[in-house]
């Protein structure tokens, strides 16, 4: 029986990077598609990041295919609980494991989409973010999932 084949999976977040900074960062980085796994993908907080230009750049600058995965993402309560009522971060982190295995994420992405793809949200570090919670919560689903934050 043979070993399953590795699948490198990224994570990276738009904020404090510059437009120049995040797509050479993706490109160097050998990033075949993107997953935006936000809630809301026409965030201001980016100007590159909003969802059709975005998928545009990804396309044009790097050959880069992008997919929104909403399953992906918190509900608006729970982000609201997080953000807006300053929601301690071991609340969400529970609140969100739960949602993605009631989701069963597992089942509705494919260890084929996720090599050499890339989960993208708007935290400039992974440590307090969902992105993170994703990749771990699917590398203990999978086998041979390494996890490489941009």
């Amino acid at each position: 029986m043979s070993a399953k084949p590795e699948i490198n999976l990224f994570t990276i977040g738009f904020t404090q990077k510059s437009a120049e900074q995040f797509f050479d960062t993706l490109i160097k980085s050998g990033v075949r598609r993107v997953i935006d796994t936000r809630l809301n993908n026409v965030s201001q907080l980016a100007g590159f990041a909003k969802r059709k230009d975005l998928e545009y750049f990804l396309r044009k600058i790097g050959n880069i295919e992008y997919v929104h995965i909403l399953d992906l993402a918190p509900t608006q309560d729970i982000l609201d609980d997080y953000k807006k009522n300053k929601g301690e971060w071991e609340v969400y982190e529970q609140k969100f494991l739960e949602l993605m295995r009631s989701r069963q994420i597992e089942k509705k992405v494919s260890p084929d989409i996720l090599d050499c793809s890339c989960l993208l949200c708007s935290e400039p570090k992974p440590h307090n973010c969902h992105r993170r919670l994703v990749a771990e919560y699917l590398s203990d689903k999978w086998e041979n999932v390494k996890i490489n934050h941009l």
